[in-house]
C-alpha cells in the first residue's frame, strides 16, 4: 500500500526534487558556458579589429591638407593619441569597452558612441522591415512548397528561391531602382524618412533571407510530414493545412529558428551594401565612411557592434531551444 502511495505521489508531482535540481544546475551551467564563449568571441573581435584597422595607413595624412608640414602632422598625431605605444592604445581601448567608451571619432570629432547612436535607428528600422518581409513571404512559401511537393507549383517556388539565393543583393537593389524609381516613378530611389523610402531597401535586403528561410522550412516540413504522429493526425480526419499548422510547423521550427536568428545578424551586416545603394543613413554607410577616412575608433566600434549582434542573437536562439523542444532541455 505504501508503495502504491509513493508511486501515485511521484506521478502527481512530477520528477523528484533531486532530478529537477540536477536539470536546473545543468541548464545554468550551459548558460554560463555560452555567456563565457560569447564574451571570448567579442574580445577576439575587438582585438582583431583594433590591429587590422591600423594596417590601412596613417589617418593623419587624410585629416590634413596635402601641403601640411611634418610638424603639423606630429602635433595632430599627438593630439589624437596616435603617437603613444601601440600596446598602450590597445589597453586603453579594452579598458573603455565595459563602459561602451570607444573614444572620439577622428573624422567627426565627436564621441563614437554619439555618432553610432545617431545612425543606429535607421539601420534597425531597415533590418526590422526586412525581417518582417522575410517572414511574411518565406513562411507561406515554404509551407506551400512542402504541401505541393514534387508538383509544378513546388518547382516554381524552388526556382524563385534559387534565383533569390544566387542573386547579389546590390544587383537586386539596382534593378528595383531602375524598375520602380526610374521606370515607373512609383517609389523614391534613395533617401530616408517615409514609408515609401523604406520599401525598396527592405525588399532588397530581404531577398536572400527569404530564399534561405523558405528553402529550409520546406525541407524541414517534408521530413516532419513523413513521421508517425502526422500520419495519425491524418487518420483522425484532420485537413492537410490543419495538420501542417497544428502538428508539423512546431516540430519543424527548430532549424528554422536557428536560421532566422542567423539572418537577423546577416540583415544588419548586409545592410552595408544596401545602405550604399539607396543612400540610407545607417551604420552600414557609416562603416564605409569610417573605413575610407581611416577613422580607427569608429571602425572598431562598428565591427564590434556587428559582432555583438551575431553573438547575442545566436545566444538567444540557442537558449530558445529549451522552450521549443523539451528534448533539448533534458539533454543538457
Amino acid at each position: 500500500m505504501s508503495g502504491l502511495t509513493l508511486q501515485q505521489h511521484t506521478t502527481d508531482d512530477g520528477p523528484p526534487a533531486a532530478t529537477r535540481g540536477r536539470d536546473t544546475g545543468r541548464l545554468l551551467r550551459g548558460v554560463l558556458v555560452r555567456l563565457g564563449t560569447a564574451l571570448l568571441v567579442l574580445y577576439c573581435a575587438a582585438t582583431v579589429s583594433f590591429f587590422l584597422v591600423r594596417l590601412s595607413g596613417d589617418p593623419v595624412k587624410l585629416l590634413l591638407p596635402p601641403d601640411a608640414t611634418a610638424q603639423q602632422e606630429a602635433v595632430l598625431r599627438s593630439s589624437l593619441g596616435l603617437d603613444r605605444p601601440l600596446f598602450t592604445q590597445y589597453t586603453d581601448f579594452l579598458r573603455g569597452l565595459p563602459r561602451l567608451d570607444f573614444g572620439n571619432s577622428l573624422f567627426y570629432n565627436e564621441p563614437v558612441r554619439t555618432v553610432l547612436a545617431d545612425r543606429l535607428p535607421a539601420t534597425l528600422q531597415l533590418a526590422a522591415a526586412a525581417l518582417v518581409v522575410t517572414l511574411i513571404v518565406a513562411v507561406p512559401a515554404g509551407i506551400f512548397a512542402a504541401m505541393r511537393r514534387g508538383r509544378a507549383s513546388d518547382r516554381g517556388v524552388m526556382t524563385m528561391v534559387l534565383l533569390g539565393q544566387s542573386t547579389p543583393p546590390f544587383w537586386v537593389g539596382i534593378l528595383l531602382v531602375l524598375v520602380f524609381a526610374v521606370g515607373l516613378h512609383a517609389l523614391p530611389a534613395s533617401g530616408y524618412g517615409t514609408f515609401a523610402h523604406l520599401v525598396l531597401p527592405s525588399i532588397t535586403l530581404a531577398v536572400y533571407s527569404v530564399a534561405v528561410v523558405a528553402r529550409l522550412l520546406r525541407s524541414s516540413l517534408i521530413d516532419v510530414l513523413s513521421s508517425d504522429h502526422i500520419r495519425t493526425a491524418r487518420a483522425k480526419g484532420f485537413g492537410p493545412l490543419k495538420v501542417v499548422l497544428t502538428h508539423g510547423l512546431r516540430n519543424a521550427s527548430l532549424p528554422v529558428v536557428t536560421v532566422v536568428g542567423l539572418e537577423i545578424g546577416s540583415l544588419l551586416g548586409g545592410a552595408i551594401l544596401t545602405e550604399q545603394v539607396f543612400s540610407w543613413p545607417g551604420v552600414g554607410q557609416l562603416t564605409i565612411e569610417a573605413i575610407s577616412h581611416r577613422d580607427f575608433p569608429l571602425v572598431q566600434a562598428t565591427v564590434l557592434l556587428f559582432a555583438a549582434t551575431f553573438v547575442v542573437v545566436n545566444l538567444l536562439v540557442d537558449l530558445s531551444y529549451s522552450f521549443l523542444d523539451p528534448r533539448v532541455r533534458t539533454s543538457r
